[in-house]
């Protein structure tokens, strides 16, 4: 776990995060398709772990509870608060639902759950997973927590979302602005999103989410397009 340094507020990690985005993406590039295409062979190499965030699309109770699959889980802050952070491919209802203040649920799936993986990354083949499918109980707010899973943590939205499409968004959050500042400058006017394009949401954890019954399960890692896990956890 990447702890960072431990003594940073949330907005002055964002702001370093920020700095750091832009500082990487400015660097010349010839070949930026090529680059892409390296970065991601690379990254399927690498083994990342598998995640659910759950929350509510609107009202409360289980029609209105909602799910998505990360592959981009991670933490960036141990003290003096937890600090998580994913990202979301839009168009998306969960990306459309999470505004600051928002609270949810991010749930660290076990090695044997990746029935639960595929079924919250496919809303097409499986519109409505808490219509029993899954087995889940609720959190003192109302929002699901998937059973069986490695552990889970209740979250806050601590910031608006971050365009990671529009490099002068980036450039603007190193001037010591809000994302609201920044976007409402309209200078993310002349930068129109593509079809698909991504958010980066960073939350604080609230609590951890214990399950009673001990567990000594695995996690569920993804890698080179397919789920796996650690094989006994064997040390090196």
């Amino acid at each position: 776990m990447f702890s960072g340094h431990h003594h940073v507020a949330p907005t002055k990690l964002i702001n370093g995060l920020s700095k750091l985005l832009v500082r990487l993406t400015k660097r010349p590039i010839t070949t930026s398709e090529c680059l892409n295409t390296d970065f991601r062979d690379l990254l399927r190499r690498t083994a990342q772990p598998v995640a659910v965030v759950t929350s509510l699309l609107h009202g409360h109770g289980p029609s209105s509870f909602h799910g998505a699959t990360l592959s981009s889980f991670t933490s960036i802050a141990i003290s003096p608060h937890p600090i998580v952070s994913f990202s979301l491919i839009r168009p998306s209802r969960l990306a459309h639902s999470l505004n600051p203040g928002t609270k949810f649920v991010v749930n660290l799936l076990a090695s044997h759950q990746q029935n639960v993986a595929v079924t919250f990354s496919r809303a097409d083949l499986y519109p409505t997973p808490f219509d029993g499918s899954i087995p889940f109980h609720t959190t003192p707010e109302g929002l699901p927590v998937l059973d069986g899973a490695l552990g889970a943590l209740s979250c806050v939205l601590v910031a608006p979302p971050i365009p990671l499409h529009d490099l002068d968004v980036l450039e603007g959050l190193t001037k010591e602005k809000s994302v609201l500042d920044v976007m409402a400058s309209g200078i993310t006017e002349k930068v129109e999103p593509p079809p698909t394009s991504s958010e980066l949401f960073i939350a604080r954890v609230l609590r951890v989410e214990k399950d009673e019954a001990e567990d000594t399960s695995s996690p569920l890692l993804y890698r080179n397009r397919t789920y796996t896990t650690v094989a006994n956890d064997t040390k090196l």
